[in-house]
């Protein structure tokens, strides 16, 4: 059997038990078929095989060299991501250390800033309060006499 049908074969299986798997339990998931020297296990969502023998009572599972392979590159290539990802955040975080307090210039330019913006508020404050204060009181309307 060539490679190529021999992936595709896994394939195959997992789109055609993709629907129901996502409504069946995880305990369905891997399917056992007894061998001559211990037994397959077979992943029905992914199509991954495992060679599994019994060892002091209990079930141990092998991935094929093939799988071993694939997992530890794309386990190497997410590591290298990760590595990546982890510079580029190093690259963006502010440097750390005694520098990022401000000098006593900068806190004085701060209180500046925030003083003219604060005086030039107030200011606001006061010339609509003289606007209310100067507009002449409307006396009401006289209510109708209903006699």
């Amino acid at each position: 059997m060539t490679r190529f049908a021999m992936l595709s074969v896994p394939a195959l299986a997992l789109l055609i038990a993709a629907p129901a798997l996502s409504q069946e339990p995880i305990a369905s998931r891997f399917t056992l078929e007894k061998t001559e020297s211990g037994f397959v296990r077979m992943d029905t969502l992914t199509g991954e095989m495992s060679i599994c023998t019994e060892q002091s009572g209990q079930l141990v599972c092998r991935l094929s060299a093939d799988e071993r392979q694939a997992f530890e590159q794309t386990l190497s290539e997410l590591s290298a991501r990760v590595a990546d990802l982890e510079q580029r955040l190093d690259a963006l975080a502010p440097p750390a250390g005694p520098d990022e307090i401000p000098d006593e210039a900068e806190l004085d330019h701060a209180i500046g800033v925030m003083e003219k913006m604060m005086r030039r508020f107030f200011g606001m404050v006061e010339e609509l309060q003289k606007e209310f204060d100067d507009k002449p009181a409307v006396p009401p309307e006289p209510i109708p006499d209903r006699t």
